[in-house]
């Protein structure tokens, strides 16, 4: 049993590795469902196919913590809106008009996103490197939608499919700040079915709303993927790693996400590789590097005197 430990302490890195490169290869599934299922029907098919997939396993024992989903409903039903409805359905919306490379740069602001409203929601110090990061990563992202020239932005505005991109970050930076301000007293797995359950229900009227978009042999195997690996099994890997090596180093992994979008779109979707992506691209990484590791108070939380 020792033996076993060790050896999945070896190879802990792998869990949150290869969670991020399901979810990379999620971004560039958004990107293909623009043109071979509406946004509509791929978020409302992905969330109820995963939900039919997980009932046999978690039905029954959430069934029997019925009190506890009773009592933070309207908790469980905000993370679904955040987490599913609107940061799904934003990135399937905004790969209409914007490339697969642009999703993955935009999303690796993330954790510098959190660490902004995680200070504001639960009063945690600002850091020099969240204040310096954030500025840097909000440059590479300016440089990048700009496609190198930021003053066009002042003529042209931000793009439909980036500005709904960066909203979508924003939603799911919310999520995981409320999901860890909130602790709700389920396990992780029921807690998942449930915010499942409130999505399906959240993404109904607009699935019925929207054009008409049966699953076809062209889109089946879009549907899957969201429904299985990117909505599943990575997160099931994902908390693993958490388990296993931590959140902080868990969260590093996040910054490999635009490299593997970029490279993944470059070969499934001829995607060129330019050099404002490259530069914004390591603008934003080293922000948000600086916001994990310079870890000095800027601002010192509400109530916290210095030493």
């Amino acid at each position: 049993m020792k033996n076993q430990t060790a050896g999945t302490q070896k190879f802990a890195f792998a869990f949150p590795l290869l969670a991020v490169l399901i979810w990379s290869g999620n971004t560039v599934v958004a990107k293909l469902a623009a043109t071979a299922v509406q946004p509509g029907a791929i978020s409302f098919y992905r969330w109820l196919v995963a939900g039919i997939l997980m009932t046999p396993f978690l039905g029954r024992h959430t069934w029997a913590n019925r009190q506890i989903v009773r009592q933070h409903l309207g908790k469980l039903a905000l993370l679904a809106l955040l987490g599913m409805v609107i940061y799904q359905g934003f990135a399937y919306l905004a790969g209409k008009t914007t490339t697969a490379t642009n999703m993955g740069v935009i999303i690796a602001i993330m954790p510098l996103v959190s660490a902004i409203l995680n200070a504001a929601v639960n009063e945690e110090a600002i850091t020099s490197g969240v204040f310096v990061g954030g500025l840097l990563s909000i440059g590479g992202i300016v440089f990048l939608i700009s496609h190198g020239h930021p003053a066009n932005l002042l003529d042209n505005g931000i793009r439909f499919g980036d500005g709904l991109m960066l909203a979508a970050t924003v939603s799911y930076a919310a999520y995981g700040v409320l999901l860890k301000r909130w602790a709700i007293p389920l396990p992780t797995w029921q807690s998942l079915y449930a915010q499942v359950g409130f999505a399906i229900v959240f993404l109904l009227p607009w699935f019925v709303l929207s054009p008409s978009s049966p699953v076809t042999a062209g889109n089946t195997s879009l549907i899957l993927y969201a429904a299985l690996p990117a909505s599943i099994l990575a997160p099931y890997l994902w908390m693993n790693g958490v388990r296993l090596i931590g959140p902080g180093r868990a969260s590093l992994y996040m910054n490999l996400l635009p490299i593997f979008v970029a490279l993944v779109a470059m070969l499934m979707l001829g995607e060129p590789l330019h050099s404002y992506h490259l530069i914004g691209g390591a603008a934003t990484l080293v922000g948000v590097w600086l916001g994990q590791t310079a870890t000095r108070p800027l601002i010192r939380a509400k109530g916290v005197q210095p030493r």
